[in-house]
């Protein structure tokens, strides 16, 4: 392994640590080491909330000493004035003679205007180092300036022959502690998780981060209601003013359910309906997108997995299989037509093959054209 692709995969998991927590910004990953000695400096990423941004806290960490030193980072640095100024005034101020950029920011007040200021100010840049790992690490970021949402990671979970529930009314546990824990760390990682009123009514769940350490790293909860019928003595809605619970919904459903929501914390927001009179999925997603959410962890049913494949709105597809069997009593199949047929075709390809204890999980990512 280089010395670049050392400090590089550093900088990436710097930059991961901070997923979910950064939006609407992108959480970069940035180090800063002396040529020469490979002597690290100063390390650092985005910032809860977005700001700061890593290069110029790890570029503040390293000093007087960062000048004629390598940068490593995750995405290209920003190159126009915001909350805060461009982190290419601060590389550039510092005195880096290089950087090594592990991607090109999409974003069209970036889009490689970074990357050539730093150029002009006789800084040497190297570009697309790991490329494809920064990608996959950047890809909320990336969907929402590319596509105008949130990048979606659906979760389903099946028995070992293809099940989600059984055919009866009782509750069927299918994965055991360590791929529960698994889901814990992805929903941290998430800027929001994605549920319908099915599955809200008939798990009651709470959708919090339960890792030890990690306790205060749940995201907020979004529910797709078309008629408001998720309960104000629902955990959900009980819990609002500890974990933000968000109810999209139409301008159909009734008043008063939405009054008895909000009085409890809940926010409902309406977003247009789609020709059948439910929640129009792609308009849903525009409105996170447009709230600065870039990270949306699916863990709905069957139902709204497979409305998601028909609109094309997957983005990851982690399916987690469990030992148990339903046998010939069968149950609910865990994938539709839709999104079987997205899974096999050339839009996704498998990525990561994971053993969670006796669980197996497949996650397939979508091409990248």
């Amino acid at each position: 392994m280089s010395d670049d692709t050392h400090f590089m995969r550093l900088a990436l998991a710097l930059g991961r640590r901070g997923l979910g927590t950064t939006w609407p910004n992108p959480s970069v990953g940035a180090v800063v080491v002396e040529p020469g000695t490979g002597r690290i400096l100063g390390t650092a990423a985005t910032a809860r909330g977005g700001r700061p941004h890593g290069e110029p806290v790890a570029l503040a960490a390293a000093g007087d000493a960062a000048r004629g030193a390598t940068l490593y980072v995750t995405l290209e640095p920003c190159s126009h004035h915001g909350r805060t100024p461009p982190c290419t005034d601060a590389i550039l101020a510092s005195g880096i003679a290089r950087v090594v950029s592990a991607l090109e920011d999409p974003d069209p007040r970036v889009a490689g205007r970074g990357h050539d200021l730093l150029r002009q100010g006789g800084v040497a840049v190297e570009t697309e180092l790991m490329r494809d790992a920064a990608a996959r690490d950047h890809v909320g970021h990336i969907t929402r300036v590319t596509r105008g949402r949130p990048a979606l990671h659906l979760k389903l979970a099946r028995t070992r022959d293809g099940f989600c529930a059984a055919a009866g009314p009782e509750r069927l546990r299918i994965t055991g502690p360590v791929a529960d824990g698994a889901v814990h760390l992805w929903r941290a990682h998430a800027d929001a998780i994605l549920i319908g009123i099915g599955t809200a009514r008939a798990d009651d769940p709470s959708l919090t981060v339960r890792l030890p350490g990690l306790d205060g790293r749940s995201p907020l909860r979004v529910v797709l209601d078309t008629h408001l019928r998720l309960s104000p003595a629902s955990v959900l809605a009980r819990t609002a003013r500890d974990t933000p619970t968000l109810v999209l919904t139409t301008r159909s459903a009734p008043a008063h359910a939405r009054r008895a929501l909000e009085a409890l914390g809940v926010e409902v927001a309406p977003v247009p309906a789609d020709a059948a009179g439910g929640i129009d999925l792609p308009a849903a997603l525009a409105q996170l997108g447009e709230r600065g959410l870039t990270r949306l962890c699916s863990e709905g049913g069957p139902r709204l997995a497979e409305a998601l494949a028909r609109a094309d709105l997957i983005d990851t597809c982690t399916l987690v299989t469990g030992p148990v069997e339903l046998g010939p009593a069968g149950g609910l199949p865990a994938l539709g037509p839709a999104l079987a047929e997205a899974l096999a075709g050339d839009r996704f390809r498998e990525a990561e093959r994971l053993t969670f204890g006796p669980d197996e999980a497949v996650t397939y990512e979508r091409n990248r054209t």
